[in-house]
């Protein structure tokens, strides 16, 4: 008995609450047509502005470099015998993998396009600095001229949203399917769970982009033109809805040419990265901050059909029972 007295107390509540969305009496739904300008440019510029958001991310990450090494004239090169054990010269004949590895610490400064919820496009500009040992292989290594180098890059990248509080909204919908909606207990349950904030988002990542090289471990070292590739999974917790911490791990692909002394052939050397950064996310606020005198209200509310936010941007806007705080 006591089990169907809670039951109907959920409906009730979840009913009040659907009919506005919100137990404190604001509307959310009515809102989600509002307008946030007077004016149709306005309007149209602050709910296009509201999909962007820039960020700044900084980390660190393991790199190795492979470079199948084969010459007529070897050398051309500036590959040196470290074990002497062994003295001997490298000839034409000779075909050596050289491996070696070390640490790099990328920073980047990135715009990103939410669109749909579903995709996201961005763009940014990184620098990296990071430190190259001389690689080896056999009883040779090749001699760098310095050990430490300067990247910039220009990137683009292309995400695909796997999880946040919309999906997790319809999961949760696709979990309780097999009860009755008869079933007032596990239905109210169900309800108070898709009203929960979900501040978690998963999103995978690819990148692609131009290195420029502002200093290098050789001269001779060069980047051979071509786009680097990388992959990675982002994830971001929100703090509100226009701020967010994210952190986000992957792996970038490059290629670079390693030129002979007389520029008469080039050997390929590839480079792994594997990264790991954090950064912070700042959306645009597409609804302006209310100045109506006398208005205390800090959720996003209406003033003549106008939406206006109460809150800073690094609050959250619309607040449940255990938020309440200014």
């Amino acid at each position: 008995m006591r089990k169907y007295f809670v039951a109907v107390l959920i409906l009730v509540f979840s009913g009040s609450t659907f009919a506005q969305d919100d137990i404190f009496g604001i509307d959310t739904r009515a809102r989600d047509k509002a307008r946030k300008s007077d004016s149709d440019i306005g309007n149209f510029t602050r709910n296009i502005i509201s999909n962007f958001s820039f960020e700044f991310s900084g980390g660190g990450a393991y790199h190795t470099q492979v470079m199948d090494f084969n010459s007529e004239t070897p050398g051309q090169y500036p590959i040196a015998q470290y074990r002497l054990d062994n003295p001997r010269e490298l000839t034409a004949e000779d075909t050596i993998r050289f491996t070696g590895g070390d640490v790099a610490f990328p920073i980047n400064l990135g715009v990103r396009l939410n669109l749909f919820n579903t995709l996201t496009l961005g763009a940014g500009y990184g620098r990296e600095f990071g430190s190259m040992g001389n690689i080896k292989g056999d009883d040779f290594e090749v001699l760098w001229q310095r050990n430490r180098y300067t990247f910039d890059k220009l990137y683009g990248t292309v995400g695909l949203v796997l999880y946040d509080a919309s999906k997790r909204a319809k999961f949760l919908n696709w979990r309780y399917r097999k009860f009755s909606s008869n079933n007032l207990y596990m239905q109210g349950e169900k309800n108070q769970r898709i009203r929960q904030v979900y501040p978690w988002r998963f999103v995978l990542e690819g990148e692609f982009g131009s290195l420029f090289l502002r200093q290098n471990v050789h001269e001779r070292l060069l980047t051979d033109g071509k786009t680097y590739y990388g992959a990675g999974l982002r994830i971001e917790k929100e703090f509100s809805e226009y701020s967010r911490l994210f952190i986000k791990t992957g792996v970038e692909l490059r290629d670079f040419v390693f030129q002979a002394e007389n520029l008469s052939e080039i050997q390929n050397l590839k480079q792994t990265l594997y990264v790991a950064q954090v950064g912070f996310s700042i959306n645009l606020p597409g609804t302006k901050r209310c100045k109506v005198p006398g208005c205390g209200v800090v959720m996003k509310h209406l003033h003549d059909g106008v939406e206006y936010r109460g809150s800073s941007i690094f609050n959250l806007q619309n607040r449940k029972v255990g938020q309440w705080y200014k």
